[in-house]
């Protein structure tokens, strides 16, 4: 019998079995999120971050960010916090990132100025807006480089403004020092902030802290916060603190989201849109 119908029939299994199955899954695909195996077991995502940490210590997997790969795969040479070059993201849930792109987009209007925050997810954001005919007159201001490129073709129906900063190559972004001289001196509309986790008690983290102390600059010199997070970010803590949930004034997530963690976010009073579709919800 394959992992996969072990796995379907699995909701009320013990540590045991799961970490059994859990170990099954990680040999057959080479790497295994922390999110699946809790959609896959029915459990949070606290409980198979602990089932991975369990079969780390038997020696039979290795942890890498976001979930597991097998102890021989060239990943395992990696810290367990390794942080995926901007490439390896890309390549990671696209289809939700380019829905939560479409529908982050359709929140901007004529004439706004905003910040799209490096990362792939506001790579989609920035597609999207490109695709808007409807919309003139925006500024947009970022420190991702790929971002700029991506902008570049709309000039000058778009003002792309680049921060400046030291250049980080794993994901193109610019950094302190510098990165936050232009931030101190502007107040846009809005504000689009990546992330690799969102959690009720530790807020919206990332994986790098300069890159973390610049999200946190342009939370502040926005009136308007989102955070786009796929739903593998939620329930996930980095290492750099962004910001607190109540920082943000809305998330943009797809439909894929951990409903408990959805209803914690949500009765702390943080809004959250769902890319179900490029529509938004009326």
């Amino acid at each position: 019998m394959s992992a996969t119908p072990g796995i379907a029939a699995s909701a009320q299994l013990d540590a045991p079995r799961r970490r059994e199955l859990a170990l099954a899954l990680v040999a057959e695909r080479g790497f295994v999120r922390v999110a699946e195996l809790s959609s896959a077991f029915g459990v949070t995502t606290v409980t198979a971050r602990a089932d991975l940490d369990a079969l780390e210590r038997a020696g039979g997997i290795r942890r890498v960010h976001g979930g597991a790969v097998p102890v021989s795969s060239p990943l395992s040479a990696e810290r367990p916090d390794r942080e995926p070059s901007f490439e390896e993201a890309l390549e990671a849930s696209v289809e939700p990132k380019r829905r939560i792109g479409e529908l982050a987009a359709s929140l901007v209007k004529s004439g706004q100025s905003i910040i799209l925050d490096v990362g792939t997810t506001t790579l989609q954001v920035a597609r999207a807006l490109r695709a808007r005919a409807d919309l003139d007159d925006l500024v947009v201001f970022t420190n991702g480089l790929s971002i700029a490129l991506e902008l570049e073709a709309e000039i000058p129906r778009f003002t792309v403004v680049v921060t400046g900063g030291t250049l980080r190559p794993k994901q193109h972004s610019l950094v302190h020092p510098l990165a936050g001289s232009m931030l101190d001196e502007v107040h846009v509309d809005l504000a689009f902030i990546g992330c690799n986790g969102v959690d009720l008690q530790h807020g919206v983290t990332n994986a790098n802290l300069p890159e973390a102390a610049v999200k946190s600059l342009m939370l502040r010199a926005a009136a308007r916060s989102i955070a786009v997070a796929d739903a593998t970010k939620l329930g996930e803590v980095h290492l750099g603190r962004i910001a607190p949930i109540d920082a943000f004034d809305a998330l943009v997530t797809d439909a894929a989201a951990p409903a408990p963690i959805v209803a914690e976010l949500v009765d702390a009073g943080l809004a959250v849109h769902f890319a179900r579709d490029s529509r938004v919800d009326p």
